[in-house]
């Protein structure tokens, strides 16, 4: 956790001592000021998802024996370890570690990767870089500014947990807390790297965010392999870590030594790459080429710039739709017995077998997580405008609809694409006919581009809120995945635009809500255009 301000400190004396940071203080004060509600709603989130698993857990698992068995149950289920990894005690706090430590240690690293892009290539993309480095301004300030952003936030969630979880475990909750951190910090150092490579700060995220899906993919290949985490490939992966210090079952803290090592290591690597490279410069500088062919119209620009995201996307939900399938398989032996876990699932697909509501819940958790796909899509246009690449497209003969439209038909484009093979993984996994679990995954499209249509609307209307709508997709994911366990009233839970869907595969289907989210769609896109239409861009 330390590692960043130590890594800092060294190449200070090495550099020319303060000179080199000088105006760390007020550029850290400034991203903070940025960040203030950014990094509260994140780390407010994560610990949120982590504090909540507990009381979950007893409702459903209330006696000694009923954890005991999941844990058995556990052992013997390959597809299960990958998706959660193993599970290393029967206690709450330690079947909390197992159920959710590995994916908000996930979540912290894509919350830290977006603060040091945010901060350090995303700044230079804009041009505000350059100005500032005209002032007082140390070569490597900015950099250590992102990364002690980056180690605020991390410390603020590990608080969080370690004290939201002291109940369980004053020890088990403080290495779960470090850990998720530590994780955080590993991929904001690593994002520092990587923003040093390319002049894009979208580029930048893309490929951190790659690197810690490989990071996940080494973890669930190794788990599903072994029964306690012992695998080369989990250890090789960061994310491994984080389950490997065993919070809650006699800890491991020598661990936290790894990922102080990967801290130091890739900060010292990312503070040397920063001092060899001018302000607004990369290592793997874009490559300039004519606006003409397939670059001839908005659209096919927009596909240009989005097509990365797009195909990255679509692999996830193939192999999350097939790794899903595979659970589902073992979904009835799982459940056993244990009558609360068959409410909660049969809550969650809305069926009464248990292998059709689990196969509709699977549906319904990928309909879900495209909500983050399509508004990270839709946001490309106020990432656009803010870095001013679209004054100067616009000044042209584009206008503003036809550059707008553009994207969002990729954004609405790509959800039925990432949609269909993740239904497509989902049939194959579970080894089924494609035909339902595929028109499943596509009913879920129109409540999608419901949440992408909110970021529309914001975007046209108030741009400065338009980043809104991830708070709005952030609480759809936690009434999806924290609603049916806690058994939160159904007109709660229908304040998500899932909630009115038909639960397929094994349901009726109903077109009214199918038709009713369309049409919402079709008019706040039209009100936000409409909105883009009339206001001025940003300066």
């Amino acid at each position: 956790m330390t590692a960043a301000t130590t890594t800092t400190t060294a190449f200070a004396v090495r550099t020319g001592g303060s000179r080199q940071l000088a105006g760390t203080g007020t550029l850290l004060r400034f991203a903070l000021r940025r960040d203030r509600v950014m990094i509260p709603i994140w780390a407010g989130v994560i610990a949120l998802l982590v504090l909540s698993m507990p009381g979950s857990l007893e409702s459903v698992y209330s006696t000694p024996a009923e954890r005991a068995d999941l844990v058995r149950q556990m052992l013997t289920s390959s597809s299960l370890r990958a998706t959660y990894g193993p599970v290393f005690s029967d206690s709450l706090g330690g079947l909390t570690a197992w159920r959710v430590g590995g994916y908000a240690g996930v979540l912290a690293a894509v919350m830290s990767l977006l603060i040091v892009v945010r901060h350090t290539r995303d700044e230079e993309e804009s041009g505000r870089q350059e100005m500032i480095s005209a002032g007082m301004v140390g070569r490597r300030a900015p950099l250590t500014a992102a990364l002690l952003t980056a180690l605020v936030a991390n410390g603020a969630l590990a608080l969080l947990i370690a004290v939201g979880l002291a109940g369980q475990g004053g020890a088990g909750a403080a290495a779960l807390g470090l850990a998720v951190a530590g994780g955080g910090m590993v991929f904001a150092t690593m994002a520092a790297i990587v923003a040093q490579f390319t002049e894009s700060a979208r580029l930048a995220k893309g490929l951190t965010g790659g690197l810690l899906g490989a990071a996940f993919v080494l973890k669930a290949a190794g788990d599903s392999a072994t029964t306690d985490g012992s695998s080369v490939l989990t250890w090789i992966s960061p994310v491994g870590w984080l389950e490997n210090l065993r919070s809650f079952a006699d800890e491991r803290w020598w661990v936290l030594l790894l990922f102080a090592a990967a801290v130091a290591v890739q900060g010292a690597v990312a503070y040397e790459l920063a001092g060899r490279r001018d302000v607004g410069m990369s290592f793997l500088p874009t490559r300039p080429g004519p606006a003409s062919g397939r670059l001839g119209s908005a659209g096919a620009l927009a596909w240009r710039l989005q097509r990365g995201t797009v195909l990255g996307w679509s692999l996830g939900f193939l192999a999350a739709g097939a790794a899903f399938g595979g659970m589902t398989k073992g979904a009835a032996d799982l459940v056993g017995d244990n009558e609360k876990t068959r409410e909660i699932i049969e809550r969650m697909g809305g069926q009464s077998g248990i292998t059709d509501a689990f196969l509709a819940a699977m549906v319904g958790m990928l309909g879900m997580v495209a909500t983050l796909y399509v508004v990270s899509s839709v946001l490309r246009l106020h990432g656009e405008e803010t870095s001013q690449r679209a004054e100067p497209l616009l000044a042209g003969p584009v206008g503003r609809l036809r550059w707008a439209g553009g994207h969002l038909a990729v954004a609405f484009g790509g959800v039925v694409l990432i949609m269909a093979l993740g239904g497509l993984g989902l049939g194959l996994g579970y080894g089924a006919d494609l035909g339902p679990i595929l028109g499943a995954c596509l009913v879920q499209v129109p409540a999608v581009w419901t949440l992408g249509t909110l970021a529309v609307l914001l975007y046209g209307l108030a741009p400065r809120l338009a980043p809104g709508a991830w708070a709005a997709a952030g609480l759809v994911l936690l009434l999806g995945w924290i609603g049916p366990a806690l058994n939160v009233p159904r007109p709660v839970l229908n304040l998500s635009p899932f909630g009115h869907l038909p639960k397929l595969p094994g349901g009726t289907m109903t077109w009214p809500p199918v038709l009713i989210l369309t049409a919402i769609t079709l008019a706040l896109t039209g009100a936000g255009l409409g909105a883009l239409r009339r206001r001025d861009l940003s300066a």
